[in-house]
């Protein structure tokens, strides 16, 4: 069976967003440096996957309306232990939990960061 083993988003600070998600799912940085089109790019996530954060040298454009757009990021899932702790998290950092969900087989909420992504929060326990 395959597995998914990271994503690549382009993001506005690659070093922002990446303390970001160390601080809200416990994650590390896996590698940065330069990268394609004389940008900068930076993984982080665990050791089995991981997102690539890359910023290009010129600020990145808004992409298109999320689910009307080919190829647009609707949203990352990611599931963690504890939904309360990072929600509490999540709104010490000034984000906005919204769509709270509570159905077969966990609960979730979302939240929407500077780069305009939509994180979805969920929790199996």
């Amino acid at each position: 069976m395959a597995e998914l083993e990271h994503l690549n988003v382009t993001v506005k600070d690659t070093h922002a967003t990446a303390e970001m998600l160390c601080d809200l799912f416990g994650w590390e940085i896996r590698w940065e440096g330069a990268s394609i089109h004389e940008g900068y790019s930076l993984h982080v996530g665990s050791k089995t996957s991981y997102l690539a954060l890359y910023t290009p040298p010129e600020t990145p454009t808004p992409a298109g309306a999320r689910y009307y757009s080919c190829a647009a990021l609707n949203h990352l899932g990611i599931v963690v232990d504890d939904l309360d702790a990072v929600k509490q998290k999540v709104i010490a950092r000034g984000y906005v939990p919204n769509s709270h969900q509570d159905y077969e087989p966990g609960r979730r909420f979302y939240f929407e960061d500077e780069n305009g992504i939509e994180i979805e929060v969920i929790s199996y326990a």
